[in-house]
């Protein structure tokens, strides 16, 4: 059986998070994603992520990146992407939201 996976790396610069993921970002880990960034969203300008290392992105984890999305926006702060491989790049254009993402 082939057990998958996510890490996160948070670096946290005055106001702005940066978040490296490395693994699988689904229904397995996007929840401890969301947990662990709700807990600093109020308090930063800036949220980062570096998608360097992520290798998979399900529904699921596009919902939690949408959903920061619009909270940061709410407050106008920015959430930037990243170091996108081409098959997240695929997958955000597929499911037609690159146009809604900063990606850098």
């Amino acid at each position: 059986m082939v057990t998958y996976y996510m890490n996160i790396k948070k670096k946290v610069d005055n106001d702005k998070i940066t978040v490296e993921l490395s693994g699988r970002l689904d229904n397995g880990s996007s929840h401890e994603l969301e947990k662990e960034l709700n807990e600093n969203i109020s308090e930063i300008n800036e949220l980062i992520f570096d998608f360097k290392n992520l290798e998979y992105i399900s529904s699921s984890g596009l919902r939690v990146i949408l959903t920061l999305k619009k909270e940061m926006e709410k407050s106008g702060k920015k959430l930037i992407i990243k170091n996108t491989n081409e098959f997240i790049i695929d997958i955000f254009k597929t499911t037609n939201i690159i146009k809604l993402l900063d990606i850098q």
